[in-house]
């Protein structure tokens, strides 16, 4: 049986791993270039989530939804 490949969520892995490959390509250091990357996604990924999901639980809460 094949396995297909399927895109992860928001590009996950690829999206980082390209840029720092394209970071490093104009000059950087990779350990810098992979923690600026790191820094990136927690800030447009992963925080953005805290406010939903405090949202979600007062809404649930309150029994709006």
């Amino acid at each position: 049986m094949r396995r297909g490949r399927l895109p992860t969520p928001g590009g996950l892995g690829s999206v980082e791993a390209a840029l720092v490959v394209a970071l490093v390509a104009v000059g950087g250091a990779a350990a810098p270039a992979t923690a600026v990357v790191l820094v990136f996604r927690v800030v447009t990924v992963w925080l953005p989530l805290l406010p939903g999901a405090l949202t979600l639980g007062a809404l649930v809460r309150l029994k709006v939804i």
